[in-house]
């Protein structure tokens, strides 16, 4: 009983032992690891027993792929021989594909292209090509592919005749996008202050307008739009230069389309399109020209940006701190004093045209000068033979209600030199024994007979006035006397006394805003300008020491004596001298003092060009109005050792030394005597000017002294007023026809006579103009059609727009002789030659690729450089306009049309535009077989202008 009852008591006492010492091991575990441990046994549990599991699993896996791959060689029966082949021929190496280098035909084209195609695989495909597979295949695939393009290309472009596409389309395009940005200027002229967004709008709805069918708005304003076009025109070229195998394989398709598109074309049109690379292109092209220090000082004056004077008196400080950091002594003060004195000038009006523009006191140089400044006086016989006084004379004339007698004293000029012409043939004939006298007298008389019924008879509509008296003595000679050629000089003599003392006509035009303009245009106009004060002081612009020298051009042409005159001299000689491997012109001088004690000195002086050159701008500086009377010949960079050059040259230098000596002159300017003394005496010339100096302060000879007669003009230009009358094939009695549909056409501005068309010539492409019935080549009408659309000549009468393009024919004649044309095709030949060609490649291989190596993106440049970048281009473009020019349209318009071609180019907009014409022509010219012009009709269709110039057209269309 007791060991039965003893049991559960064993029981209870062992179970309390197993807790306890459970517990106890818990507790201590607890004590000796933390209260976190039982979280670390768990989980290195539970790392063993997922070890585990991995290790059995792996092992299962690798022993079961054994057992499989035994199965599979036990049952399965052996390989094929066919099979086994093919498997070793696969792993066989890949032989490489052979590809054709030659392109073009051309050795020294194909090489540095195909250095450009290589350079383009490894720098543009390769980089990530070979991080997705090292396969060749793809590669030489893309390489046979882009070449198989450029050997269609090349085999195209043989077979087009380039010469009409630069000589015709090339410049049409041109000038209809200057045409376009003319009309989207002269709509913003009312606006004060336009904005960049505005001229845009205007222009492009100009080019609707005047195209009709297309606008590139899109295009050239939606980077999107943009891309798209490029895609579209990349694939059609793909099309037509690819193999149908290449172009079908969508991959590869898209693949160089989007190299083509984005990776070629649209950074090129980003580059060719920005303005800064646009005037660095423009220094870089005429980097042998002199910098003009008066097209420099006119560009300063005439901006309207003030961040491009800021940025040119910035380096002006800049200069000048650089120049006042020197250490010099002797004669090298003298001349960082003088650059020192020029810098303080740009400074000064640098700082004056900027306070103008930020005062709002910019108005207009015209009435300033109508208003303040003294006008230079201009005889009416320097009028009546200059164009361009003539054009604004004759202007004013038909306002007056003159233009009968001005014509009539025109035309009598013109028959006199005529007449002059044949009797002097005539005379030449009957010394050879021809008889062609009666002939040649019988013409005469048709043409005076021609004259008078023009002008003078009751038939004569308008009629000149001149008292009957001297009508019938002119009529009685025209009927009983042979003609001579100055059979009307009497009334001649009378019209020109009228028109010079009538109170209607010269003496009012003087006071009239046209001679103003005249003298714009002769550059024989100052402008005065305000210091930017309110006290309303007048000062003068060019800050020069010395007062107004007022003179006219009759003061300076008499050759009055005057006995208080003490000196005189004159070039008696002229030679050649080589120092040093130089070769230049020496004049030697003769100059005549007379002493007060009455005795005579006489010596003589060397003098370069170089010399008068230093002289002359040393005293325009310190007498700047001088700038409009005294003029030094011009500088000639070819043949200026010639002989005849030199004759011509001594000849001009002395009459500026006559000039600059006469008593007029030195009544009006005394001070100007020591300058004059001291160069002229017998010893080495001290130039006042550094090398640097004298190139900036190289002078564009203006015209204002070049006043030509019209009786010379027709004597080296017989196809202007007298055309047809120096021939005597020609029929003489015509004289008087032609010279009264001139006076038509410049009394009542009818325009030349072009095909009529219901569309204004203003709102079509500049080539439309073109007369099929000119004898004149297309390349010269085209040229004098951009000369027209630059220079806006359509605004000058009829006149002087004929006289004006005979003038620019003879220009370019005597320059090029009568085969223009065959000019031009060499040149075009030239520039496409091989070697040309390959020239082209290598400069663009260098510039993308120097030394082989891909160029950096080179950082935006800043604004200052960029703000003087576009003052130095303008200067040059400024101041490589040929005197001659100038002496044809004037210089006030020659300004204005550089200016603005140049402002047409700071608009990357308007430049994407016209990168985009350029393409589309020349693709047009490569493919005429193909439809490009539908298909950019097609793609440029998307502009909204266009819809809703399409949409106006259709409603006119329906009323």
């Amino acid at each position: 009983m007791i060991w039965v009852t003893g049991i559960p008591r064993l029981t209870r006492t062992a179970s309390l032992s197993v807790w306890g010492w459970g517990g106890l091991g818990v507790v201590l575990f607890l004590i000796t690891f933390g209260p976190f441990a039982i979280f670390y046994l768990a989980f290195y549990i539970f790392c063993f027993v997922g070890g585990g599991f991995a290790v059995t699993l792996l092992f299962g896996k690798t022993n079961s792929e054994k057992h499989l791959e035994k199965c599979e060689h036990s049952y399965l029966p052996p390989t094929p021989t066919g099979i086994a082949k093919t498997l070793d021929e696969l792993k066989q190496e890949i032989k490489p594909i052979k590809i054709d280098r030659r392109l073009t035909g051309s050795n020294i084209i194909d090489e540095p292209l195909q250095q450009v195609i290589q350079f383009a695989l490894r720098d543009y495909i390769q980089y990530w090509y070979y991080t997705l597979s090292e396969e060749e295949s793809f590669l030489l695939e893309i390489r046979q592919t882009v070449q198989n393009a450029l050997v269609q290309f090349s085999t195209r472009s043989k077979e087009v005749d380039w010469q009409p596409y630069f000589t015709t389309r090339l410049v049409d395009d041109f000038a209809t996008h200057l045409r376009i940005f003319r009309k989207a200027q002269e709509r913003l002229n009312e606006k004060d202050d336009p904005k960049q967004q505005e001229l845009l709008d205007a222009f492009f709805e100009a080019e609707v307008e005047m195209e009709r069918k297309i606008c590139r708005d899109m295009v050239c304003t939606s980077h999107k739009d943009e891309e798209g076009f490029l895609r579209d025109l990349c694939e059609v070229l793909l099309y037509l230069l690819l193999p149908p195998g290449d172009f079908h394989n969508k991959n590869m398709r898209y693949f160089l389309r989007e190299i083509l598109a984005r990776g070629v074309l649209l950074p090129l049109i980003n580059q060719l399109s920005d303005p800064d690379y646009i005037n660095q292109f423009v220094i870089w092209m005429l980097r042998d020209s002199s910098c003009n220090y008066e097209a420099f000082m006119n560009i300063l004056k005439l901006t309207d940006k003030p961040a491009e004077l800021e940025a040119v008196k910035d380096k002006v400080l800049e200069e000048l701190q650089y120049l006042r950091s020197l250490d010099t002594a002797g004669d090298d003060i003298n001349v960082i004093k003088n650059q020192i004195n020029s810098l303080l000038f740009v400074k000064k009006v640098c700082e004056t045209r900027i306070q103008r523009l930020q005062s709002g006191k910019e108005v207009d140089a015209l009435k300033l000068a109508a208003s303040f400044g003294k006008l230079c006086i201009i005889p009416l016989d320097h009028i009546l033979v200059h164009n361009i006084a003539l054009q604004f004379f004759m202007d004013y004339m038909q306002q007056m209600g003159g233009q009968a007698d001005l014509f009539f004293w025109l035309t009598v000029e013109g028959y006199r030199v005529t007449a002059q012409q044949q009797l002097e043939v005539m005379q030449s004939w009957q010394k050879d024994g021809k008889k062609q006298s009666s002939q040649t007298k019988g013409l005469l008389k048709a043409a005076a007979l021609g004259v008078y019924e023009q002008y003078l008879s009751e038939k004569a509509s308008p009629r000149v006035q001149v008292d009957e008296a001297s009508l019938e003595r002119l009529a009685e000679k025209l009927n009983k006397e042979d003609p001579t050629p100055e059979i009307f000089d009497d009334i001649q003599r009378k019209v020109y006394d009228m028109m010079l003392r009538d109170e209607r006509f010269y003496p009012s035009f003087r006071q009239h805003p046209l001679y103003v303009r005249m003298l714009a245009e002769l550059d024989m106009l100052k402008e005065p300008s305000y210091r930017g004060s309110d006290d309303g002081d007048v000062e003068s612009f060019n800050g020069s020491p010395t007062g107004s020298i007022n003179l006219s051009l009759d003061d300076l042409t008499s050759a009055a004596t005057d006995e208080s005159m003490q000196l005189h001299a004159f070039i008696s000689d002229t030679g050649v001298c080589n120092d040093h491997g130089k070769t230049y012109a020496l004049y030697a001088i003769t100059v005549f003092r007379k002493n007060p004690d009455g005795s005579e000195d006489t010596w003589k002086t060397y003098r370069r060009y170089s010399d008068f050159h230093d002289f002359h701008m040393r005293i325009t500086e310190q007498f700047e109005n001088l700038n409009s009377i005294l003029k030094l010949p011009g500088k000639k960079t070819f043949n200026n050792m010639d002989r005849d050059f030199l004759e011509r040259r001594k000849k001009d230098l002395n009459a500026y030394l006559q000039l600059l000596l006469n008593p007029e002159m030195v009544k009006a300017c005394p001070t100007l005597v020591p300058y004059v003394h001291d160069f002229l005496e017998n010893k080495a010339y001290s130039k006042g000017k550094g090398d640097f100096a004298r190139k900036m302060d190289t002078f564009v000879n203006p015209l204002r002294s070049s006043m030509r007669n019209v009786s010379n003009a027709v004597k080296s230009l017989p196809d202007s007023l007298a055309e047809g009358m120096t021939k005597m094939s020609d029929n003489m009695g015509r004289m008087s026809e032609r010279l009264g549909q001139d006076i038509k056409q410049s009394i009542f501005k009818v325009p030349p006579l072009i095909p009529k068309s219901d569309i204004d010539p203003e709102h079509c492409r500049v080539s439309a103009q073109l007369d099929d019935n000119v004898d004149d080549n297309i390349p010269l009408r085209v040229m004098l059609l951009l000369m027209d659309e630059v220079f806006d000549l359509k605004e000058r009468n009829q006149w002087l727009r004929r006289n004006i393009k005979n003038l620019l024919q003879q220009l370019i004649r005597a320059t090029y002789g009568d085969t223009i044309n065959r000019k031009i095709v060499d040149h075009v030949d030239f520039m496409t030659s091989p070697e040309q060609v390959a020239d082209y490649v290598k400069r663009f291989r260098d510039s993308y690729w120097p030394n082989g190596i891909l160029a950096e993106t080179p950082p935006r440049r800043d604004k200052n450089i960029r703000m003087r970048t576009r003052v130095a281009a303008k200067t040059i473009l400024l101041g490589i306009m040929p005197d001659e020019l100038k002496h044809i349209i004037g210089a006030d318009t020659t300004r204005k049309g550089i200016l603005r071609v140049f402002d047409m180019f700071q608009h990357q907009q308007l430049n994407r535009r016209l990168a985009y014409v350029f393409l589309e022509g020349f693709l047009e010219t490569m493919f005429p077989q193909y439809k490009f012009p539908e298909l950019f009709i097609k793609l440029h269709s998307r502009s909204p202008r266009m819809r809703t110039f399409s949409q106006k057209v259709r409603s006119l269309q329906k009323r």
